[in-house]
């Protein structure tokens, strides 16, 4: 049988097609954290008094009282902290999430073979590391970052890690999603994130748990079934740091000075997913989670098969300057 030519085209052309499509490159973890917080000394006590972190370096803003804080959980990650004063007071707190790659320029090809709005170069920033933002599916900004070897991350490589630090890993972070099966595409298909388990709280799903492809850190969708006002936003919007023993981690807590303006931890409880936990709240009310790995009697709670929440928009994310202008 004679193929037609068209055809006989694309049966030889297509192989060198996919071979042309970029690859993704490789996600190996969540670099970072950033929220606007309304006190910078009152929210540097908090994450460096009360929780024992470093800053290894900052960068003044436009006000000379005012800074860019980086506040150092190990040589990968770190919560970044802007200024409150660049957003309404009633925006939310959190500003971005962030992973790192090995190549970000390789990513932001990819991501724009996948139909994802990229901004047209790969940037270095102020700190000596290649990033650019992009938007997920709910209006959440993520990051995308590269370490570079010269630059002052690595710079700081094995320093600025007290031993006061109250957990040396960010397990995860929280982000709201009111569009799950859209999430699932750009964090699961596109991105190359694996889901590990889901959890419900109700009759609907509430928690839906995506590892990196590359590592072991992880994204955990906050679903809601209705808008959600700000209290809602800083609460569910949370990093989690992990430590070995959660009793022994909120003891010693309790024996240092909480903050002013922070409010009183939540008593030590075990989640729906069976892992020990207490909640603290920075000055702002950003919720940092205080987590086990492992769940209370080492037995693997089953995911749950409640159905998600209906979709419904995104929620107003905070509004302020450009990202490329911060950093």
């Amino acid at each position: 049988m004679k193929l037609r030519l068209p055809l006989l085209l694309l049966m030889l052309f297509a192989p060198l097609v996919a071979q042309d499509a970029p690859k993704r490159p490789r996600i190996t973890g969540i670099s970072h954290a950033a929220f606007y917080v309304s006190d910078m000394a009152k929210a540097r006590a908090f994450y460096e008094d009360f929780l024992g972190f470093q800053s290894p370096f900052s960068i003044p803003r436009k006000d000379p009282k005012e800074q860019l804080v980086w506040i150092k959980i190990n040589d990968r990650q770190s919560v970044e902290l802007f200024p409150g004063s660049e957003v309404s007071p009633e925006a939310d707190r959190l500003y971005h999430i962030a992973i790192e790659t090995d190549d970000a320029e390789g990513m932001r090809l990819y991501l724009q073979a996948k139909g994802v709005a990229v901004p047209p170069k790969t940037a270095i920033g102020k700190i000596g590391n290649k990033n650019y933002f992009v938007k997920d599916p709910n209006g959440n900004t993520v990051e995308i970052v590269e370490y570079l070897p010269d630059g002052w991350t690595m710079r700081e490589k094995g320093k600025f890690m007290s031993d006061r630090r109250i957990s040396t890993r960010m397990s995860h972070v929280g982000v709201m999603v009111g569009q799950l099966d859209l999430s699932m595409k750009f964090y699961g298909e596109i991105l190359g994130f694996q889901e590990t388990w889901r959890g419900g709280a109700g009759a609907t799903l509430s928690w839906v748990n995506l590892r990196v492809p590359d590592g072991e850190d992880y994204v955990e969708f906050m679903l809601y079934a209705k808008a959600p006002t700000r209290d809602v936003l800083l609460t569910k919007h949370h990093i989690c740091l992990e430590v070995e023993d959660v009793a022994k981690a909120g003891a010693i807590l309790a024996s240092r000075t909480l903050p002013e303006g922070s409010k009183p931890p939540d008593t030590m409880k075990t989640g729906v997913n069976g892992k020990r936990q207490i909640n603290y709240f920075d000055p702002d009310g950003t919720r940092i989670e205080i987590m086990e790995p492992r769940t209370f009697d080492g037995k693997p709670v089953p995911p749950s098969t409640a159905p998600a929440p209906a979709p419904l928009p995104p929620y107003q994310p905070s509004v302020g300057a450009p990202p490329a202008t911060r950093k």
